[in-house]
This record gives C-alpha cells, structure tokens and sequence, in this order.
C-alpha cells in the first residue's frame, strides 16, 4: 500500500522508531540459519518434465515449470505437507519471536538471533528433537514439542516442557484474505476534502505523462484491483473502476515480465499501479497515526502518484487462481517482508519467481512489501492527481 519508501527517510522521528523495531526482526531472522541457501538445500523438489518450448501447455497439471529458465530461483519445490499447514507461523516467546515454518517437507523452528532446526514428527502434533538443540533455540530443555490445535486446525500454542508459546493471530482470519485499519474518519468527508486539495509542487524537468492502461497493451494480465472494493486495508471503496494505468516505459516492463513467465506456467495479477494523489490523501487522513507508517505521505507524493510503481502477484495458468505467497496483500505484518523466512518452501519459491521477474525489468522490490515494485525511472515523472476517467485512451 506504501509507494514512496525509502521507508526511513519518508518519516519524521517517532515514525521511524516504529518501523525499527518493525524491521529489527526480521533483520535479526536473516541469519545462518535462515538463509535463502540454507532453506533451499533441505527443500524438496516436484519431479520436473522435460524442458519445451513455446508457451502452449507451459504447465502440467501442478503449474510445474517445462522450460528451463534464468528466472526460476532452483527446482521447484513440493507443496507442503497439509497437516504441518496449521503449525505454521509466529509463536511469542520470553526471549523473542519464533517462527515456525516449513522446509523440505519438515517443520522447522527458528528464533530471533539465527538458532533453527528441523523437527521430526512422533505424531500428528507431536514433534522431537535434540534436546540441546531445543534447549538452544527456546531455553527451554526438552527433546519433546506439541502443538495445541483450536477448532480451525490452526495451531494456538506451542508447548516446551511446562513451557506455553502462544502462536500471534497476526494474519487475516481464515476464508479472508485482507487485514483491516478502521479509518479515523468518514470516507466520504475524506473524499470531499482530498478532491478539493492540490498535489505539493515540485521542481524538475519531468517527462510528459503518458499514462496507459497495462490490459490494452497485454490483454493475458489480470486484474483484481482492490481499491476499486471494500476488500483492502480501509474496508472501502476508493476508485470508481477496476483499472491499472503506468507510465509507457513501466507499462511495457510489466508487459515484458509477464510474457516472460508465461512459459514457466503463470502470469501477473494486478492489484494497484497508478494512484491518483487524491486518494493517497485520503489513505493519510483516514489512516490512525500509530499506523501511518503504512501509507505514503501526500505532502511527498507517492511513486504510485507517478505511474510507476505497481502491486501485484502471480496466478497460475493452469488454474486462473493466485498462488498462496508468505503473506496477503497490504498486509501490515513482518509476514510481508520480502525476505520473511516463514511459511513454506513453494511461497518462497513463488515469491522469489516474482521478484526475480520484475527485477530482470528494471523494477525494484520494497523491503517490506513482496509485492510492490518500483520502475527505475519513476523520478522521472512528476506526482499525478487524474481520475481513471480522465486519462486518454492510448
């Protein structure tokens, strides 16, 4: 949802406290035993068909990759088992968080200064491991770890000896896919005051806009644009239609990085690009100060503002359906940090087909956001404030 980050440099003093000891965490994760290399060498594989060309029946009945490809971040993995599913995520702990998660088609625990290891199964819930190793990452000593279940199968604690870890409800609830800020005031009279407003002015010799609108220019990318809903943080409706407009040389960079995943079996899905600066307004003002953290600040303008920046995900050929990634979408949470080592070994995998695509374009991830990409060139343009319905059909 943020778009103008350079994330420390946008807040003033008491913000940026927030958001250190946001990042602190997950900095603190990316460790030894954590690693991206790490996790890949205990990761599973599903059996790969021989290499094809051509985009025609890209992808078996899995979404499994035909064609080799520079893109691809290794073999892909095997989903994780169902039953770990529930046991996945964030656990409190008297000396920091623990993250469990799965590698390999095993459970694995981790905690907040780089001890992790892998646990073998005794039962359902029921896993062992060295007792040193246990004793080490939660100071607790045992050779033994039970997962409690509630009524949704999702885990609600974790039990070391006499010893209870209670798992963070941090993520939307299950069957929904969006979290939610109650905004400070009426949408409507945020509406009325930011329509009314001026976008900051600003000195430089800018392009001339051209924006154009991604589906005329590559009609295989979709298009869930939750802003043009009440599915998205503020719970309502900010854009008259569902559309996705970017300055032409972003534009055809998205374009590119679709076409080039689609032999690998998946295509783009959209979920933002070009914001007019009315709404990054209303997404200010309607925004809790202990949350603002999350949005750009209008007096700065946004990269979205510019036309290039977008949001957006993977979806599977095969299926028409987006792939599960570490987090959802616009998810306030070190869930949706680009190198958050939780979750699964095929979200990662996933997440990182994403990144590594946008990047092969000139596009740029936000440390915090998986799914927000900057264009390289997006100082080039200046801060634009046009409705959908004003922008010229190109």
């Amino acid at each position: 949802m943020t778009s103008n980050r350079s994330l420390m440099r946008m807040h003033p003093p008491r913000q940026q406290h927030h958001l250190k000891l946001l990042l602190k965490p997950l900095r603190r994760l990316r460790v030894a035993g954590l690693t991206a290399a790490a996790l890949a060498a205990c990761t599973k594989t599903a059996p790969q068909p021989a290499a094809s060309t051509g985009a025609t029946g890209a992808a078996g009945a899995a979404g499994t990759a035909r064609v080799s490809s520079p893109l691809l971040p290794g073999p892909k993995p095997l989903p994780a088992p169902p039953q770990l599913l529930g046991l996945l995520g964030e656990y409190d702990a008297p000396a920091g968080m623990r993250v469990v998660l799965e590698a390999g088609g095993a459970l694995r625990i981790a905690d907040t200064v780089g001890n992790s290891l892998a646990l073998t199964p005794r039962s359902h819930d029921e896993f062992a491991a060295d007792r040193a190793l246990i004793e080490r990452a939660l100071g607790v000593a045992s050779d033994r770890i039970t997962f409690v279940r509630g009524a949704d199968d999702r885990a609600t604690e974790l039990v070391v000896a006499d010893r209870k870890l209670a798992r963070r409800n941090i993520e939307p609830a299950p069957g929904t896919n969006q979290l939610r800020v109650t905004p400070v005031r009426p949408v409507a009279e945020l509406r009325t005051e930011a329509l009314a407003a001026s976008p900051p002015p600003e000195k430089g010799n800018f392009h001339p806009a051209e924006l154009v609108e991604l589906t005329r220019l590559d009609p295989t990318i979709r298009l869930e644009i939750r802003y043009a809903t009440t599915n998205n943080f503020l719970g309502t409706k900010f854009y008259d239609e569902a559309r996705a407009f970017m300055q032409r040389p972003a534009a055809e960079a998205v374009v590119r990085a679709n076409q080039s995943l689609r032999p690998l079996g998946y295509g783009l899905l959209i979920h933002d690009a070009y914001r007019p600066w009315y709404v990054t307004k209303m997404f200010w003002d309607g925004t809790p100060l202990d949350r603002r953290w999350l949005v750009a600040n209008p007096a700065e303008g946004s990269k979205h503002n510019r036309g290039a920046a977008v949001d957006l995900t993977l979806f599977d050929l095969a299926t028409g359906k987006p792939v599960p990634m570490t987090s959802t979408y616009d998810e306030s949470t070190d869930r949706a940090h680009a190198d958050y080592p939780g979750g699964t070994s095929l979200q990662r995998w996933h997440r990182a087909l994403l990144r590594r695509a946008m990047e092969a374009q000139g596009f740029a991830v936000i440390p915090t956001e998986w799914w927000h990409f900057d264009y390289s060139n997006w100082r080039d343009y200046a801060i634009g404030n046009v409705p959908f319905d004003k922008i010229p059909a190109k």
